[in-house]
């Protein structure tokens, strides 16, 4: 079973612990994306997501895809999108199952294809008033 949403609202991994836990669960994997200070020596103010019209719906066949692919796992995630600020949620993500290298293997392979799969861009605002697109995904 997977969960997956892309928002203009705040996300929080907290959101997606609640919707994989079940009695069933031996583990619990978490991963959150932070928008950090810096990149590449560089100071950073904020950053700015754009998601293509489709975003939600390819995330969803990703967390499905990832799902399937983990029998036993289930998985939530969620991408954030608009403007955001230094230690904001940029992309949240858990999944639970009986064992834990289930869970660890879904969970890095949810955010790698995330990554790799959804049409979100990121665009980076430097503290010297620069700007620059970041690695088109998707």
């Amino acid at each position: 079973m997977a969960f997956a949403t892309v928002s203009e609202r705040p996300i929080s991994v907290e959101w997606c612990v609640d919707n994989v836990t079940t009695d069933s669960a031996g583990a619990v994997v978490m991963f959150s994306g932070i928008v950090r200070d810096h990149d590449d020596g560089r100071g950073v103010s904020r950053l700015s997501y754009s998601g293509h019209p489709t975003a939600g719906e390819v995330m969803r066949q990703v967390a499905d895809d990832v799902a399937a692919a983990h029998p036993g796992a289930r998985l939530a995630v969620a991408h954030r999108v608009g403007d955001l600020g230094i230690g904001d949620t940029a992309l949240a993500c858990a999944v639970s199952a009986a064992h834990r290298g289930t869970a660890f293997a879904a969970c890095a392979a949810l955010v790698d294809e995330v990554k790799a799969r959804v049409p979100i861009w990121k665009e980076q605002f430097f503290t010297d008033g620069t700007a620059e697109w970041v690695g088109s995904i998707g």
